[in-house]
């Protein structure tokens, strides 16, 4: 483990005095406290975020008969007809 690095911070009053108290209530020092806190800051920091994408299915039954033969770029021209140029 390598030495301690030593810091100072200017942290929010109600945060410190909190957390002050719950080191003392738990018997850490308030060192452990933040050491543990920015721990596990920093580790979910470093997970990637999944991409959740909500459901946007519609109803139906699929494509029309006339369409499930197509290409995409057929498909692509009959959605877009009539917009843009």
């Amino acid at each position: 483990m390598s030495p301690p690095m030593k810091i100072t911070l200017e942290i929010a009053e109600p945060p410190a005095t909190e957390a002050k108290a719950l080191a003392r209530k738990q018997g850490v020092t308030l060192r452990e406290l933040i050491e543990q806190g920015l721990k596990l800051a920093l580790a979910q920091r470093k997970k990637p975020h999944a991409l959740k994408l909500r459901d946007a299915s519609v109803g139906g039954h699929g494509l029309q008969p006339t369409a499930e033969t197509l290409s995409w770029e057929q498909l692509r021209a009959l959605i877009y007809a009539g917009h843009g140029r």
